[in-house]
């Protein structure tokens, strides 16, 4: 797991080089990359998403003879030929695909302006009232523009389950953090293996298990296959597929993490941390 800072004039481009690679790797045909205060995306041979993200501003956007002013949250889909250009310098994160866009998705999407994308709590955020606005999905049930090579949701995580994506039939995330509330952040592990297998860790082990991350807003965070991941604490963030979302593929670790706790009887700062609801049994989403 890697977490890439990019809200500052000296992003940290060298992490964002290792994340692209690690990427490229796991996942040939894509490839990711920042553009400070752009006022233009030429034009690739790839299709791309352009995502704003460190950044607050506005501007009037233009992409053939479509146009909309854009700013924190919205997303610009360039096909093949495709060039993109600004009245005001806006910062992207681009993502390069290895495949064309279906016909309907829309040169902008806006999650906050487009009266398709509506609330559909799941995933990480479930309750009722969540806030959950699915740009790009695999299963047009779920929302109006599809797409396989990747998918994308804007989302506000406050008590997301503990889980991972299997290696074998998985995917790879990306969070694209635009807020954070005070003390939010993200639990993570590497050590699926050992979680899954309760009856041998001991105290020790334990201790090491699960890592606790604070996040902020301009963070890029790179979270591949088989590590598991937790977002708490109120995280308003574009979380991207890569590539797109597959059913039973998010594992669930919580009730794994409640029985650790409870043989060992790790109580206060030993505490390992897990979601209440998720708990009680095997949980695949």
């Amino acid at each position: 797991m890697r977490v890439v800072s990019l809200s500052r004039p000296d992003a940290d481009v060298e992490a964002l080089a290792a994340v692209d690679a690690m990427l490229a790797a796991a996942r040939p045909g894509h490839r990711l990359g920042f553009v400070r205060d752009a006022r233009a995306l030429p034009p690739t041979s790839s299709a791309r998403l352009a995502f704003v993200h460190a950044d607050t501003r506005i501007a009037h956007a233009r992409v053939g003879a479509s146009h909309m002013a854009i700013g924190l949250g919205d997303v610009v889909v360039l096909r093949s030929g495709d060039s993109l250009e600004l009245d005001a310098p806006l910062s992207f994160v681009v993502l390069e695909l290895p495949e064309p866009f279906a016909a309907e998705a829309p040169s902008f999407l806006c999650p906050d302006r487009d009266p398709r994308l509506t609330d559909r709590p799941g995933g990480c955020a479930t309750a009722h009232d969540a806030y959950r606005r699915i740009l790009l999905t695999w299963l047009p049930t779920n929302g109006p523009y599809t797409c396989r090579a990747v998918n994308c949701h804007r989302v506000c995580m406050t008590d997301s389950f503990s889980h991972y994506h299997p290696r074998d039939g998985g995917f790879e995330e990306l969070y694209l953090v635009h807020d954070v509330r005070p003390g939010a952040g993200l639990h993570w592990s590497p050590d699926v293996g050992r979680i899954e297998a309760p009856a041998l860790v001991d105290r020790a082990t334990a201790r090491t298990l699960v890592r606790s991350t604070p996040l902020a807003a301009g963070d890029l965070v790179f979270i591949p296959r088989g590590t598991m991941h937790r977002a708490v604490g109120g995280v308003l963030a574009h979380v991207v597929t890569i590539p797109g979302f597959v059913p039973a593929r998010e594992i669930g670790l919580d009730h794994h993490l409640r029985a650790i706790g409870e043989r060992l009887g790790l109580v206060g700062d030993e505490a390992l941390p897990y979601q209440l609801a998720a708990s009680s049994g095997p949980v695949v989403k």
